[in-house]
């Protein structure tokens, strides 16, 4: 295992916990197994590793991208995310208002919607022993 990779894993630890990265990792197959190593590698173990801004900023910046292209699916991950990169809902507010602005007001009006639902999700499994 390269220094890169073991990077990757902590960060991706960290930023979207270890039950995620259990998860995401059992159920990787010899067919798509490639594909984790590469977002191990590249996402976690080089962008999101840098120390060029903090992950406050880097989790509002992936937010308003994925809302940006549509790639909806990616949103809740990373909207559970900002419980440990401090992107507040203000932030992820903000920034989906960006959104808005320079991509759209749907597609930034579907981001927010899901990061509502993600957040009463997550609010209703604090509540729950």
């Amino acid at each position: 295992m390269s220094d890169r990779h073991a990077t990757g894993m902590q960060v991706r630890r960290e930023v979207l916990g270890d039950a995620h990265v259990d998860r995401a990792e059992a159920a990787a197959s010899d067919f798509d197994r490639p594909f984790q190593e590469l977002i191990t590698l590249s996402a976690w173990g080089t962008v999101w590793a840098s120390d060029g801004i903090p992950r406050r900023e880097r989790s509002m910046l992936t937010l308003a991208l994925l809302a940006a292209m549509g790639n909806w699916e990616e949103i809740p991950m990373h909207i559970r995310a900002t419980a440990r990169t401090g992107a507040s809902k203000r932030d992820v507010l903000e920034a989906f208002q960006h959104v808005a602005i320079y991509c759209g007001v749907p597609r930034a009006n579907h981001a927010l919607k899901i990061a509502r639902d993600t957040y009463a999700e997550m609010e209703q499994e604090e509540e729950t022993p």
